[in-house]
């Protein structure tokens, strides 16, 4: 019986038993910790199990409660931090990390995922190293950014808020003025109201929740140069100074406004995502519509590799470590 017990543990010590049978992993690990309560290593490995099932607060448990037992486990930072970055604990992910790279200064995986992290709390305000508690309380107060820019036809304004909740978004048009509000938690609420410097046509305007932020796209009621996106209405430049395109409230001609929504909705739909929202659209196509294996794969090579592959082939990654595989014209830098 002991042979047996000591054979099952030797193969939960394997990574790749863990990474094709998580969930058998699991129950072996949760039985040798019933027996055992002072093996770093078996928490350790748990954790692992659990990043592969997105168990995320399970793996902070089981990593804070391996460092409690080993201290110096570069490994077990490691895997906290992963789950704290999934948990949107950007702060306390890259202390995690920071605190395992100093342990291990060769394992490339802690430089990869301290610059995601900071790309993460740029894109929030977080600059100023607060501890993941402080920045709850100071949400209400961070600033997100957001820009715009103008096309003969539209004025499009870009919010900074990635992985945002349709539902929790709210966009209110009016001629002169748009207000937008953002539901971050349950607590804290990004609100932006602007007076805007020309008017637009509210019924023809729409917004899109994208992974990496929000768009509203505002349809000009004259086809002229803004000067400005807010302010008091300027003497206008028409983009073409001969043949200028109103739509004034005045006009004596009849608009069919019904064709004009029809035109404006058409070209939305042929609009297509460029750069890095075409290519984080495409992942997120592929993991919703792969199987548990391709999943699996997913999360596991982008995991082992530090973030520099990404396969859905389980077939090829279920065998061994997925090693880090940066591109052909760039390097690995120590920070």
């Amino acid at each position: 019986m002991a042979e047996e017990r000591s054979s099952c543990l030797d193969r939960v010590f394997t990574d790749e038993f863990v990474a094709e049978c998580p969930e058998e992993a699991v129950e072996e690990l949760n039985a040798a910790v019933e027996q055992d309560l002072d093996i770093a290593e078996y928490y350790c490995q748990r954790a692992y199990a659990h990043i592969l099932l997105q168990n995320y607060k399970e793996v902070v448990k089981d990593a804070n409660k391996a460092l409690e037992l080993k201290p110096n486990s570069a490994l077990a930072y490691l895997r906290k931090g992963i789950a704290e970055y999934h948990l949107k604990m950007y702060q306390s992910s890259m202390e995690s990390f920071t605190r395992g790279q100093e342990l291990d200064a060769e394992n490339v995986s802690f430089s990869t995922w301290i610059k995601t992290c900071k790309g993460s709390l740029d894109l929030i305000g977080q600059q100023d190293g607060n501890t993941e508690e402080t920045h709850k309380h100071q949400m209400t107060t961070r600033k997100i950014k957001h820009d715009w820019y103008q096309t003969e036809s539209h004025v499009t304004i870009t919010i900074m808020i990635k992985n945002a909740n349709k539902d929790d978004v709210k966009v209110e048009f009016a001629e002169k003025n748009v207000n937008a509000s953002v539901k971050l938690s349950s607590e804290d609420e990004y609100s932006l109201k602007l007076n805007l410097l020309h008017p637009i046509i509210p019924q023809c305007s729409a917004v899109k929740v994208l992974g990496t932020k929000i768009e509203i796209k505002m349809k000009k009621a004259e086809a002229i140069r803004w000067e400005n996106l807010e302010g008091v209405t300027p003497d206008v430049k028409h983009f073409m100074l001969d043949q200028p395109q109103p739509y004034p409230s005045s006009s004596h001609h009849t608009k069919n406004w019904d064709k004009l929504v029809m035109e404006i909705k058409k070209e939305e739909n042929e609009e297509k995502p460029e750069g890095d929202a075409a290519l984080n659209q495409l992942f997120q196509k592929i993991y919703a519509d792969g199987s548990d294996e391709v999943k699996r794969a997913m999360n596991k090579s982008f995991t082992e590799s530090g973030g520099t592959v990404l396969s859905t082939n389980w077939t090829e990654v279920g065998k061994k470590t997925v090693a880090v595989n940066p591109p052909d014209d760039m390097e690995w830098k120590k920070l």
